[in-house]
């Protein structure tokens, strides 16, 4: 009778040991992940748009420096601002810009710009934006262009080519976030204004944010991540071969569809107005059509303005363009 009892315990035993281990290696994958250490995240996650979509970014102080222009109906000056751009809290950099402030007493809306690619060699503050946001400030509007890291008085960007891409998206939303340190700003009325790649800027910002700030884009970059990138590898001194070889290192951790702004365009919910020549030898005017097509498919109502003949500036149209961005800007402001 002893031994039975001891074999029908052994039994039971068994079969909980059995039910336990079965449940433990086949349970649900998100309670086992549970019950390891997370791994540390790879370093290039964290700009992810749905990485950068959850971000909780804290202002800075912008600091206005030297005036460079005064001419009655406004003011140019340098501003610059330190931030962490990998948001990791230890790596503190700075960033320079051009800011214009209107003449009076304000307040004032601020229009965010956003330049396309320039040579690091070539360039100088206020390059790719300079026009533009002084006819925008002589018309009432604060006007400020980053210069990014790596150009005129910034610091140095970083040494991986894809991380010093991404850390442009980061540079935005910090200076967004901050403008109101700027005392003749009015507090709600902010719009973006994105040239070329600055336009890819702006559409990933509009992505990351969700927010409506309505956006002025001429001849932006729409084109998916990396093909944004290898489109234009021809231009580089050797042909991109670096280029390549680095986006071969980036695809083997990485999936470039979460670094893509054509995967996560059913996020903007901004006014857009879009202008784009039939002439640009940069963007191409299909990559436009296609970008309004599938704005409009998602129950938006973009403007998209076509001027034949005009190139990757839109010369000879400039001046019908930003008269038209200004009366965008003005359609879409917001009266207290």
């Amino acid at each position: 009778m002893k031994r039975a009892l001891i074999n029908i315990l052994l039994l039971l035993s068994g079969i909980v040991s059995g039910w336990f281990l079965n449940y433990f290696y086949n349970k649900p994958q998100t309670d086992r992940e549970r019950a390891i250490i997370q791994i540390k995240p790879r370093p290039l996650d964290k700009y992810s748009i749905e990485n950068l979509n959850i971000l909780d970014v804290a202002p800075v102080k912008i600091e206005i420096g030297d005036t460079l222009k005064n001419d009655g109906d406004f003011t140019s000056s340098l501003f610059s601002f330190v931030f962490d751009p990998t948001l990791s809290g230890n790596k503190i950099k700075k960033v320079t810009g051009l800011i214009n402030i209107p003449s009076g007493k304000g307040p004032f809306p601020a229009v965010v710009m956003l330049r396309g690619y320039v040579d690091q060699k070539l360039y100088k503050t206020g390059d790719g934006t300079k026009r533009a946001a002084e006819y925008f400030a002589k018309n009432g509007f604060i006007t400020i262009a980053p210069d990014f890291l790596g150009y005129a008085g910034s610091d140095k960007e970083s040494d991986n080519i894809f991380e010093s891409r991404f850390q442009t998206y980061t540079t935005t939303l910090i200076l967004l976030k901050s403008l109101k340190s700027i005392e003749v700003w009015d507090g709600q009325n902010t719009f973006i204004w994105g040239h070329s790649n600055g336009g890819q800027i702006a559409l990933t910002i509009l992505e990351a944010t969700g927010k409506s700030y309505p956006t002025v884009l001429w001849a932006p970059v729409s084109k998916p991540f990396p093909y944004s990138i290898l489109y234009y590898t021809d231009e580089s001194d050797d042909g991109g071969k670096l280029i390549r070889r680095e986006l071969a290192k980036f695809e083997d951790q990485y999936d470039t569809d979460l670094y893509s702004i054509t995967e996560y365009l059913n996020r903007i919910t901004a006014p857009i107005q879009l202008h784009q020549g039939t002439s640009d030898d940069a963007v191409s005017k299909d990559w436009s059509d296609t970008l309004i097509k599938i704005l409009k498919g998602q129950g938006l109502t973009p403007s998209y303005y076509i001027y034949p003949g005009a190139d990757h500036y839109l010369q000879p149209s400039w001046n019908i363009v930003v008269a038209r961005d200004l009366k965008f800007f003005r359609k879409n402001f917001i009266i207290n």
